[in-house]
């Protein structure tokens, strides 16, 4: 089965130009111009990977993103943003939200095809997260992305979600912060190793005392102590 692919951009033009390409490429291909239009699009149907542009009317690029992220069916949908903001601010913001790729206009369509082939050979994840782990007093729902110490619930980004989860798996390993940086964020993100450390500092802020069981191990990353 072709890989289905959603494009969620208002200018017409770009659209079809990237449309045209992918679908050369062998992909089907879905499309909408508004960040609402494609959200339907997304619970409709089973779509491997997103591109969306940032300035969307209404439900711009980024809430779209947060929503698809957030969702515990689709979270798992790669996603590559394309846009006119080039901002560091702004790329940080869509790495925040789960973005797995972030592209500048104008961009070339040929650069874009083979990002979206290389995330999709990526190993694949599960489209719906099961399982719960409990260590102390943490107890973090792969299902429902929720998080909660002794049954309080902790409001978490998708990526600190995304961290807080690696971690726990691997409670008591160390783990550098390329790895970090590589199984949350993507291999491909162009962010530095500085920013998971400013994850690793907002996570523990988050989870109060319990923030104290994420260990720094110096000159090499983090561990999580039982």
């Amino acid at each position: 089965m072709n890989k289905r692919i959603l494009i969620v951009e208002d200018d017409k033009n770009i659209l079809k130009l990237i449309k045209y390409n992918l679908e050369k490429e062998g992909f089907s291909v879905f499309t909408a111009i508004t960040g609402e239009d494609g959200l339907d699009i997304v619970e409709q149907e089973d779509i491997d990977l997103a591109i969306l542009d940032l300035m969307l009317p209404k439900m711009d690029g980024l809430d779209l993103c947060r929503k698809i992220k957030q969702d515990e069916f689709n979270c798992s949908i790669p996603v590559v943003i394309v846009t006119a903001k080039g901002e560091e601010v702004d790329r940080i913001v869509g790495f925040e939200l789960g973005a797995d790729d972030y592209l500048v206009k104008p961009f070339s369509v040929r650069e874009l095809i083979l990002r979206v082939k290389a995330i999709l050979r990526r190993k694949p994840k599960e489209k719906k997260p099961a399982g719960k782990i409990s260590i102390g007093k943490i107890e973090l729902d792969s299902q429902k992305f929720k998080v909660s110490i002794n049954n309080k619930n902790i409001k978490l980004t998708p990526m600190e979600f995304k961290l807080l989860k690696i971690l726990m798996l691997e409670n008591e390993k160390v783990l550098s912060r390329e790895k970090l940086l590589s199984e949350v964020w993507g291999i491909d993100s162009a962010i530095t190793t500085r920013t998971v450390d400013t994850h690793i500092k907002h996570l523990r802020q988050k989870l109060g005392e319990d923030g104290k069981r994420i260990e720094t191990v110096r000159g090499f990353g983090y561990k999580f102590c039982v």
